[in-house]
């Protein structure tokens, strides 16, 4: 079952318009919810950012986000999902196609269910990164649907064999295709200041939250490719990583080249904060 506008239907009965500015000017926003015991993680922290997205795109939401958190419920419920994710996306609706917003155009809205396992593989053994260039536009902050640069940087590592990449912008790392990015030197957590350039991860905050509370340092300040090559430790996080290991950057291994300490002690925390472990 999907979510359509305010309704449960069957996905063959959701119909979106030819003229949705989603379609043709990817004008509209998203979030996307983990499913953990068949309950919404962190429901608040992800509805506040949407919120914050509509607000700075002047996209109207279709009802307060009590209410959206209660339809993703019984989204949840009909759907008999366990594990995995709910994808939510809401556009500024069908108009004639001209780039001043319609005065009148009605937000759509759509949701659905998608079944996935933790990924126990990658969090154990860690990944291989590549650096790229940051080309993006300047509001990296909002979850809009312009995610074309994203979707081009993740092939571009999945050509070169490996499983993401950590972009930078004249050498300054930013954040990966669809995660943020931290190192570890010399025991210090280090990541980008959540501002126009990176998404607000809503696991970078939890993370970040738990690394304090067990009094392991942290730094939200910019880093370098350099400093980034020269790490004890690198890590991304999401939704849908968690808390996963990068082993190795550019082809050369991280420190060891194996998962470290605090990367080890940040997945068990974050762990515990996991509803039904």
């Amino acid at each position: 079952m999907y979510l359509f506008q305010n309704r449960l239907v069957p996905k063959s009965q959701v119909a979106v318009s030819p003229d949705d500015r989603g379609y043709y000017f990817g004008d509209g926003i998203y979030e996307v919810f983990r499913v953990y015991a068949g309950v919404l993680y962190e429901p608040e922290a992800h509805l506040e950012r949407l919120e914050r997205t509509a607000r700075e795109v002047r996209l109207p939401l279709p009802c307060p986000s009590a209410e959206l958190a209660a339809r993703l419920e019984e989204l949840i419920a009909a759907n008999g999902l366990k594990e995995g994710t709910v994808y939510m996306q809401i556009t500024r609706g069908p108009a004639p196609r001209s780039h001043a917003f319609p005065a009148h155009a009605e937000p759509v809205l759509m949701a659905y269910c998608t079944v996935l396992e933790r990924p126990a593989g990658m969090m154990r053994d860690g990944i291989a990164a590549v650096t790229m260039d940051d080309i993006r536009w300047l509001r990296c902050d909002l979850k809009t649907l312009n995610l074309l640069p994203n979707t081009m940087a993740k092939q571009y590592a999945l050509d070169r064999g490996v499983s993401d990449v950590i972009l930078h912008r004249s050498g300054t790392v930013t954040e990966c295709s669809a995660s943020n990015v931290m190192m570890v030197k010399d025991g210090v957590i280090r990541t980008h200041p959540a501002n126009h350039l990176i998404l607000h991860g809503v696991t970078r905050k939890v993370v970040l939250r738990l690394a304090r509370e067990a009094d392991i340092p942290v730094r939200e300040t910019a880093f370098t490719v350099d400093e980034l090559r020269d790490a004890d430790e690198v890590f991304i996080t999401g939704t849908t990583v968690e808390v996963t290991p990068v082993i190795s950057v550019d082809g050369q291994p991280v420190a060891s080249g194996r998962p470290g300490p605090v990367t080890r002690a940040l997945q068990q925390a974050f762990e515990r904060t996991i509803p039904g472990l």
